[in-house]
């Protein structure tokens, strides 16, 4: 699969609306950039196949996933992997065993499993976590891990929610370089949810600024910041902006 997402997404909870288009294109980031309540889970759930849509649309692939309602692929069966802001990591299995789980839900035996998860551990430099418990390893190297195990079953869409929101300031610049690293190896495309613009210029091609529930502009975090189509758009994605304080009706 490339990854290709063709994505318009209506979803109606109460008096809050989310109507937007999220297509990426194959080896593409999209990063989606919004106040706090702008609807940017809404939308992650919504692809992931978690939340229904009420109008719209999602295919992948030229597949489609969803369409409101004549057709919807569960979860399980979307090739789309969902890396949530809590890495929710196993507590009783170790890093090892963590990694190989989707592959031996896949049907991978467990010996075919955990030698493929301990190469894609290896390969990240983080081998030598393989026999510890997520209780013995740090948020930082837990964010890590997380997103091994679920970029190890290859989806063909990769969907990132706050990946480092949890971790202390001072060890983020290092953590964004692990995954802009994994990122530069990931043939599919991939959205990431985020309040922090260091975030979108550290890892994404293109920025979507979300706000109470439709993309007021969309283009390079360069472009955006050169001809804001928006009086929001310019003070939300100043440099070094946080939007962890910003909420929106």
């Amino acid at each position: 699969m490339s990854g290709a997402l063709s994505a318009r997404l209506g979803v109606q909870r109460g008096a809050f609306a989310l109507d937007a288009d999220l297509s990426v294109r194959p080896g593409t980031v999209l990063a989606v950039v919004g106040r706090n309540g702008a609807g940017k889970s809404t939308a992650l759930g919504a692809l992931a196949g978690i939340t229904a849509l009420t109008s719209g649309s999602v295919a992948l692939d030229g597949v489609v996933l969803d369409d409101a309602d004549r057709r919807f692929v569960p979860p399980e069966r979307r090739s789309i992997g969902l890396v949530q802001q809590q890495p929710a990591l196993f507590p009783h299995l170790s890093v090892l065993d963590n990694v190989a789980f989707g592959l031996r839900a896949g049907g991978a035996t467990r010996g075919d499993a955990r030698e493929q998860a301990h190469a894609a551990l290896a390969e990240q430099g983080l081998d030598a976590l393989a026999q510890r418990r997520p209780s013995q390893v740090s948020g930082g190297q837990a964010a890590r891990i997380a997103l091994v195990r679920t970029m190890i079953r290859r989806p063909a869409l990769l969907l990132l929610d706050e990946p480092l929101a949890a971790i202390d300031a001072e060890l983020r610049p290092a953590l964004r370089a692990s995954i802009a690293a994994l990122l530069d190896s990931f043939p599919g495309s991939a959205i990431l949810v985020t309040h922090d613009v260091a975030d979108a210029e550290a890892l994404a091609d293109e920025v979507a600024l979300l706000d109470a529930g439709r993309v007021l502009q969309r283009g390079t975090l360069a472009a955006l910041r050169s001809d804001p189509a928006d009086p929001v758009v310019s003070r939300l994605l100043a440099p070094g902006g946080r939007l962890d304080d910003e909420t929106t009706a």
